[in-house]
């Protein structure tokens, strides 16, 4: 049995955050094991733990007082209790207080013990939300205690910070343990890591005020502003947390620039000839964005450089362009997508433009098999020239010859280490492949100064001409008959139709189920019209037929589910139809809207909406209706559902953040910049110690 040493003291010093949790007195190893399962190892990750809300429990409501939707404290006396059967056990506990006004009490989870202890005539203090109920007012499961005697109520003296947890550590005994390393808060100077010209330069405070605000703000604290993230003890925290992340980025970015990269470049002949057989021009911007990545590709250090570009701005061509510098210069090409759907779209396109070149377009899925993987794996060690495919793409068995250029499209779908595994394919000493993203998702200023900072960004802002504004409606379901009406009369006229269902559950199974409804009561109505169905269930080929007999216009109606957000091109389709659309996001509701209007006729879009709907499903509908601008959508976007949505920070890694939001603090970024840029040059130490204190173990992301 191993022997623990006992803890030591520990000094208020400039060195004490660095000191392990276990130097804290009292800390158990199973409270050592709770917290380093959060991630809190050393004394400053406690002080940088900081809470996700706040409860008032400093004083106590009269239940006469309560409002519905609010958190509040309560004091009363129990007058009846009721245990209840009927659909599923449930406690009901009646409380009155002095405003002779009653308060009703919901347990579902309880037991035996804690029913015997709630008798009436028993004083007990709850908090908890109020809700309108059967009988009037409620809680549903509210924190209690039993009170004992006429003894005066015993409140808070401060806010209550709630903080993020794991299981089996409770807020009380997570609390404790921070407020001892609180109490090893060094002096403020000692604390600070910004000099203190620019703290005053740019109004920034005490940042040890501003940790022991929000650790513990008084009982006058103004709990709106709080909830709001907009007290200036947080937006000082906020700051500090932007200039970390900004900081990580931008040493990324001096880390890939100090290593080697091939010169990209050619003659230029292949890109003529492609440009030569295109059946119409690039765009002004398409021009500009090309020849960006051009100037990229032609420096002996790696681009890193992300094209961003609204649904059908022409993004992949400028791949190809890309491309086609790479195979000149006697290099490899990567393209990595995210579903077989995308990939299997970039492949024809690279096919029907490179093959004609003399340049062969190699395929590799997850679903190319036995021999034929086989044979496709002994061609891309042997130097085939591009290589497309999703994620297998990184397998270990998947051997390039001379990697040049790693082209990722809706990059944000990746995680981190996929990512790091396809650009390490191409690991030749200290030389590593360029790197250009693509993303049709614009990404907000915000984002791109913040979340790609070691990224440079083009943008292809403008449509190729002939494009038509898509008009959007949006319809109750109660009127599905008449969109029925209208996808009728559309097919009349020569026109196709999509037909998009979506299901909240992230099931592919019952979203095959519920595109399969469809189908059929599509074709039971569209009489003389042949219907397709296609769904991620279905086997790759499958897929490919229908796809392929649509876009020939052997289908008229193409039930789908969301495998056709992105990548698909059908210039005679004119009208889309997206079921229960207030369950998707803006971006998602706005790369589907993008598979119509490809063409030169007038084309709508029908969002079918299930209701009563929720405020924020109603805004979304609202924005769709109004703009088909991808840049508003994607600020209105970032604005609903905050950087971590947008970004697929779950899947990524990117972006967890403990204090900052990009939306609330976008006003910050331009200061973080100035801030992070004299930083990197006068005090690097001191940056270095800042992305230590907030990134710490994962920084290791950093290195993307």
């Amino acid at each position: 049995m191993a022997i623990r040493s006992a803890p030591k003291t520990i000094a208020p010093d400039s060195d004490a955050g660095l000191a392990p949790v276990a130097a804290l007195a009292g800390v158990s190893p199973s409270l050592l094991a709770a917290l380093a399962r959060l991630g809190l190892e050393r004394v400053q990750d406690l002080w940088f733990h900081l809470p996700l809300r706040y409860e008032d429990r400093t004083h106590v409501t009269a239940i006469a007082d309560l409002r519905v939707g609010e958190r509040a404290q309560v004091e009363g006396v129990i007058e009846a209790i009721e245990r209840g059967f009927r659909y599923r056990p449930q406690l009901k506990v009646a409380i009155g207080d002095a405003s002779r006004q009653t308060l009703m009490l919901r347990f579902f989870h309880f037991n035996r013990a804690q029913a015997e202890q709630l008798q009436p005539g028993t004083r007990v203090l709850c908090y908890g939300e109020v809700r309108h109920g059967a009988q009037g007012l409620e809680m549903v499961h509210p924190q209690y205690q039993r009170l004992s005697g006429d003894d005066a109520t015993a409140v808070e003296e401060l806010l209550s910070p709630i903080y993020p947890t794991t299981e089996g550590l409770g807020q009380k005994r997570l609390a404790g343990v921070i407020g001892k390393a609180l109490a090893l808060l060094p002096p403020a100077p000692q604390l600070e890591l910004i000099p203190s010209d620019l703290c005053n330069e740019h109004g920034l405070g005490s940042l040890r005020d501003a940790l022991l605000y929000v650790h513990r703000p008084p009982p006058d604290a103004h709990l709106g502003q709080l909830t709001l993230g907009q007290h200036p003890a947080q937006q000082r925290l906020a700051f500090e947390e932007l200039l970390a992340q900004h900081l990580s980025l931008k040493r990324l970015r001096a880390a890939v620039r100090r290593r080697q990269a091939a010169v990209l470049g050619g003659s230029g002949s292949l890109r003529e000839r492609l440009l030569d057989g295109l059946p119409f021009q690039l765009t002004s911007a398409q021009q500009r964005v090309g020849a960006e990545v051009a100037r990229d590709l032609a420096q002996p250090q790696p681009m890193l450089r992300l094209v961003q570009g609204d649904v059908g701005s022409g993004k992949t061509v400028v791949a190809a362009l890309a491309a086609l510098a790479a195979v000149e210069s006697g290099y490899q090409v990567a393209l990595m997508a995210p579903t077989e759907l995308l990939a299997e779209q970039h492949l024809h396109n690279f096919r029907h433009w490179l093959q004609p070149l003399g340049v062969e377009v190699e395929w590799l899925a997850g679903k190319v098999t036995g021999k034929a993987r086989k044979s496709a794996l002994a061609r891309v060690a042997a130097g085939a020239p591009v290589v497309i495919g999703t994620h297998a793409l990184m397998q270990e068995g998947v051997l390039f010859a001379r990697l040049g250029l790693v082209i990722v499209d809706e990059q944000h779908r990746f995680g981190v280490q996929q990512r790091l595994a396809l650009r390490d394919k191409g690991l030749a000493g200290e030389q590593v492949p360029h790197q250009l993203v693509l993303t049709a998702t614009p990404i907000p200023r915000t984002l791109a100064m913040s979340a790609y900072a070691d990224l440079d960004v083009s943008s292809i802002d403008e449509l190729p001409p002939g494009r038509t504004p898509v008009q959007t409606i949006a319809i109750s379901n109660a009127r599905r008959a008449e969109v029925m009406n209208r996808i009728h009369a559309a097919c009349g006229d020569g026109r196709q139709v999509y037909w998009v269902c979506t299901l909240i559950e992230e099931s592919e199974q019952l979203r095959a189920q519920a595109a399969e409804v469809a189908h059929a009561e599509l074709s039971a109505v569209m009489t003389g019209f042949r219907v397709g169905l296609i769904h991620g269930r279905m086997k790759p080929k499958e897929k490919q037929a229908v796809m392929d007999a649509f876009k020939v216009g052997e289908l008229s109606v193409l039930v789908a589910t969301t495998v056709i957000e992105v990548g698909v091109d059908v210039p005679n389709a004119s009208l889309m139809v997206i079921e229960n659309s207030e369950r998707l996001g803006l971006a998602q509701l706005h790369q589907l809207r993008g598979r119509v209007g490809r063409g030169a006729t007038a084309s709508s879009c029908v969002l079918l909406y299930q209701p009563p709907i929720g405020q924020l499903a109603r805004e979304r509908l609202q924005v769709m209706r109004e703009t088909s601008d991808g840049f508003r959508i994607a600020e209105k976007d970032l604005q609903l559902r905050g950087p971590g949505e947008v970004l697929g920070t779950r899947q990524t890694g990117q972006l967890s953040f403990r204090i900052a939001d990009l939306a609330r603090d976008a006003h910050l970024l331009p200061a973080v910049q100035q801030v992070g840029a004299h930083l990197l040059a006068e005090h690097p130490r001191q940056a270095e110690r800042l992305i230590e204190r907030w990134i710490g173990g994962a920084a290791r992301y950093m290195h993307a």
